[in-house]
């Protein structure tokens, strides 16, 4: 649980890393980390696979895709 605590502290809008882990997209969407992967099996939030273990991670754009928020051109 302090670990949440923590990643909910460090997680905003505002910084968020350009690759998103499934909990951490879990937590912005206010959704479970199991809504996230059916998402990406389903094409809604499509996923990178990483490392041999094929750890998802998702785009920065696509999820804020997904709230709404589009990105801002520089």
């Amino acid at each position: 649980m302090a670990q949440d605590k923590a990643i909910d502290k460090k997680l905003s809008l505002s910084n968020l890393p350009d690759l998103l882990t499934v909990r951490e997209v879990a937590q912005l969407l206010r959704v479970s980390p199991l809504t996230v992967k059916r998402w990406g099996k389903r094409g809604k939030l499509p996923a990178i696979r990483i490392n041999s273990r094929g750890d998802r991670r998702y785009r920065k754009e696509a999820v804020l895709y997904l709230l709404g928020i589009q990105p801002k051109e520089e």
